[in-house]
């Protein structure tokens, strides 16, 4: 599997996660729920993607760029400006964000073990 499928298949694992749960984020906290939930969700699918693509930028390229750890600090100053924003602001519940932003670690878990898994199965 190459970091693009990868990419991909805990991209549309996330999404289709945060959309159930958006739903049940809606029947359990109204408006402010289901925004949590897409918001966290949103939030850690444009950190991981992102990521995944400095990642390969830095994998592929002759060198180590020199300001990878600026553009990584920018990274999680944007992420907490947009959820600190989207709190204050009062558009979505902080549960709701919580929920939201921690589907894509599960997925990326799952992921890794699946792959483990069907390895594993084919070194016998």
């Amino acid at each position: 599997m190459t970091s693009s499928d990868l990419t991909t298949s805990v991209t549309r694992r996330t999404a289709v996660a945060v959309v159930v749960l958006a739903l049940a984020g809606a029947w359990l906290g109204g408006t402010s729920g289901a925004a949590g939930v897409v918001a966290g969700g949103a939030l850690a699918l444009g950190s991981f993607r992102w990521l995944a693509a400095r990642v390969v930028a830095v994998s592929t390229g002759p060198t180590l760029p020199s300001g990878w750890i600026a553009v990584a600090g920018l990274r999680f100053a944007a992420v907490a400006a947009l959820a600190a924003l989207a709190l204050a602001a009062g558009w979505v519940h902080p549960v709701a964000l919580l929920a939201g932003y921690t589907v894509l670690p599960v997925a990326l878990v799952t992921q890794g073990l699946r792959l483990v898994r069907e390895e594993h199965v084919s070194w016998k």
